[in-house]
């Protein structure tokens, strides 16, 4: 009986300190301020792969990707959890073609870049682009928790 207190305080424990760290990054976390833009141009829409908070290194953006589908990179701790987050890959018409996890290859309890792996199988689709996207593990399912990046790439 006192192993099972024991064993239920250390998980509580885990838990609020997964919650804390969690909590730390989403108020340190600050957005910069957009650069002037020039008289009489229009400001530049942002690429949607862009995040400071992960860094993608394959595939490359407009490759030829082919199965099975090696995604690898780095990502803050803040990206993940219990060391995973989910990634898809879609054709161009938004259909589903592959949906996995990337995996920590380290500890990802850190505000630190971690370094994460990740393979899809998928049927070669009809059409010829598609993307892959990468979203940030949101277990609290808070819409302000929420953030992907989006990788076009090619079939």
């Amino acid at each position: 009986m006192r192993n099972k207190i024991i064993f239920l305080l250390a998980i509580a424990l885990f838990g609020l300190s997964a919650c804390s760290l969690d909590i730390k990054t989403l108020f340190k976390q600050s957005t910069p301020e957009p650069a002037p833009v020039a008289e009489n141009q229009p400001a530049p829409s942002p690429p949607s792969n862009v995040d400071v908070s992960i860094k993608v290194t394959q595939p490359e953006a407009n490759t030829l990707v082919v199965s099975p589908l090696v995604i690898k990179g780095e990502a803050k701790g803040s990206w993940f959890f219990e060391a995973s987050f989910p990634i898809k890959l879609l054709d161009d018409k938004g259909t589903v073609l592959a949906q996995g996890t990337a995996q920590a290859q380290g500890n990802w309890m850190t505000e630190d870049f971690v370094p994460f792996t990740a393979q899809l199988n998928f049927s070669k689709p009809s059409a010829t682009a598609g993307s892959l996207i990468l979203s940030k593990d949101n277990p609290s399912g808070l819409p302000a928790n929420d953030r992907q990046i989006v990788i076009p790439v090619n079939f």
